[in-house]
């Protein structure tokens, strides 16, 4: 045994082992023709239209399958540009992404087209095209395949369609109203270089809900269908003469009817009395002859600069003025109606919060004796000093208050600050006749406060004897008051305030029910004392004043004094005082005044007597 390794030994007639066999050149080429015969075959049997395209965008060959799709020989294709063939030339960017996938810089590309079938029918086809990992199919080859997707993307339209189109009208529906209405706005037609024009006819049912609860859901629901039908006439007389119009339903008994290209306010508005004049002729649905009307409001304005959500909201702040005007009518959107209401608004949102921080202040206006003009007592006249919009009369936030209920809030601290200010006068000037201090009260006062309570509160806490108040009421609130409002009256006078009707014969001027109300006043309304004019600048106008002359007796008749409002001159108190009224109101005697000046003119009165 010797220290080398010689290796294994061989019997005689054996081979060495020399591994797998060497696989030839030639062997090597009919695997690769075998395996390309197959894919060849593969690409030729299927069902799915293809084609082999060079680097250059021509076909190379084309399977049957394109062939029987297009109409011809799949070998005629060869050569011909395949872009041209199934559409991708149709828009700059799916070319684009075509021609990087032949020059290998994108991976591949999908896109849905619309071809022409060899039978004549339009067919959805989408369209894919990938380099190719066949074997010996030369540099930059690329595979085209077009499947016929007709079917699914029918499917899909119908899904859409459903989606966004109402079932009971057929009409367009919410989602497609505002899908139209973003593209209009968002590519505004242009007329004679100037922006194109958008408008809107947005309205609703008058008095639908009450078909639905009377006659049921199903003749409501027809009688939407009918009314569809006559909105979409009128859309399609209009349209003809300047462009289609969409109509849709917005929901409920809503419908809006959009003008995309409008050539101006009064378009809009002819459609507006062309869809009311179609919805006034009864209707015959399920055996009923149903009669309706719509309340419509009418926006029309500039593309340029318009939002969808402006838009609409103009159109519906416009349909409630149209219901609120009355109904059975169409309303135009008027910018300074609309900045006027919002104004309402910010001033709504702002009152209850002004209370609490202070912002509200009060003036006085003196009354007047008509006989000798001397100051017998104050009106106190509430101001509000805004931070936005600087000294606000109460004409401007007074109706607010009395619909949001704040006016309860508010008159408790007018009717505080009132009676501790009279008191303070009376303590400052204790050898003067007191003054009397007249404060307005709403008519929610009465009904959602305990106004009684209120005033014996206020009373006691400042000290003001009770017949120093006087309560001033309008007459439409007074007259005809029963139950509570006339058990609060009656506890008020009884308690010693004095009630006086504000405005009289402006109202209901029940003069019979006048003498059963614990009234003390009455103050006329101002419009008599303006009617007091001359009617060719020589002899006065008797009508007027035979008026107020009547009231005036009739009043002192009942025991009751006589207020004159709004007396701005001489020759106005000089009939007064003819007439009788006891005491006069006007700027011919003063403005409204800080209290301080109240305090100035009590120190000048002439001694009574």
């Amino acid at each position: 045994m010797s220290g080398t390794f010689e290796g294994p030994t061989h019997s005689a007639g054996t081979a060495p082992d020399a591994g797998p066999p060497e696989v030839t050149e030639s062997d090597h080429q009919r695997s690769v023709l075998a395996e390309l015969r197959d894919y060849r075959a593969a690409f030729q049997a299927s069902a799915l239209a293809m084609a082999v395209v060079d680097h250059h965008g021509r076909i190379v060959r084309a399977n049957d399958a394109l062939g029987g799709m297009l109409g011809t020989e799949p070998a005629s294709l060869a050569g011909r540009p395949a872009a041209d063939l199934v559409g991708l030339t149709s828009d700059r960017a799916t070319l684009r992404a075509y021609s990087e996938v032949l020059d290998g810089g994108r991976s591949g590309l999908r896109c849905t087209r619309r071809l022409k079938h060899a039978d004549g029918r339009p067919l959805w086809a989408e369209v894919t095209a990938a380099p190719v990992a066949v074997p010996s199919t030369g540099p930059g080859r690329v595979l085209l395949s077009v499947a016929d997707v007709s079917d699914r993307r029918e499917l899909r339209e119908r899904l859409r369609h459903l989606r966004i189109h109402d079932p009971v009208t057929r009409l367009p529906n919410r989602t497609l109203f505002f899908e139209r209405l973003a593209t209009a706005l968002e590519s505004p037609p242009e007329q004679d270089g100037a922006p194109g024009r958008i408008g809107l006819c947005y309205l609703d049912i008058d008095g639908f809900k009450a078909v639905n609860d009377t006659l049921g859901h199903h003749t409501g629901d027809r009688l939407l269908a009918a009314v569809a039908g006559r909105l979409t006439d009128c859309a399609e007389a209009d349209g003809r003469r300047t462009g289609g119009h969409l109509v849709a339903r917005l929901g409920g008994d809503e419908f809006a009817i959009l003008v995309e290209d409008s050539s101006g306010t009064h378009q809009l508005t002819d459609l507006a009395r062309s869809v009311l004049t179609a919805l006034q002729r009864p209707f015959d649905v399920a055996g009923h002859r149903l009669s309706v009307s719509a309340s419509i409001g009418v926006v029309e304005r500039s593309s340029t600069g318009t939002s969808a959500t402006a838009l609409m909201q103009a159109a519906d702040t416009t349909l409630y003025w149209a219901k609120a005007d009355g109904r059975a009518r169409w309303t135009l959107f008027d910018a300074e109606r609309n900045a006027h209401r919002m104004t309402r608004q910010a001033l709504s949102s702002m009152l209850r919060p002004a209370v609490e921080r202070g912002e509200f202040t009060l003036e006085y206006q003196p009354l007047v004796g008509m006989a000798d003009e001397v100051v017998r007592g104050v009106e106190a006249l509430v101001r509000w000093n805004h931070p936005r919009f600087g000294l606000l009369a109460p004409s401007r936030f007074v109706p607010i208050a009395e619909e949001d209920g704040t006016i309860v809030q508010l008159g408790r601290w007018v009717l505080r600050t009132a009676c501790r200010q009279a008191r303070r006068w009376q303590l400052e000037h204790p050898d003067e006749p007191a003054l009397f201090i007249s404060v307005n009260v709403a008519v929610r006062q009465v009904w959602d406060s305990d106004l009684v309570a209120d005033v014996a509160d206020i009373l006691a806490e400042t000290g003001l004897e009770p017949g120093l108040l006087q309560l001033e009421l309008t007459e439409s609130a007074v007259m005809g008051s029963a139950g509570r409002p006339l058990r609060v009256l009656q506890a008020l006078s009884d308690m010693g305030v004095r009630i006086a009707i504000d405005d009289f014969g402006t109202g209901y001027s029940n003069l019979a029910y006048l003498s059963r109300l614990p009234v003390s006043v009455l103050k006329l309304d101002g419009s008599f004392v303006r009617g007091f004019r001359y009617e060719d600048g020589t002899h006065p106008s008797p009508a007027d004043e035979t008026i107020v002359e009547a009231m005036v007796q009739l009043a002192h008749r009942l025991g009751l004094t006589v207020t004159a409002e709004c007396v701005e001159t001489s020759g106005q108190a000089e009939r007064l005082r003819r007439i009788g009224c006891d005491t006069g109101q006007g700027w011919l005697y003063s403005r409204a005044v800080a209290p301080e000046r109240i305090a100035e003119l009590i120190s000048t009165r002439p001694p009574e007597g």
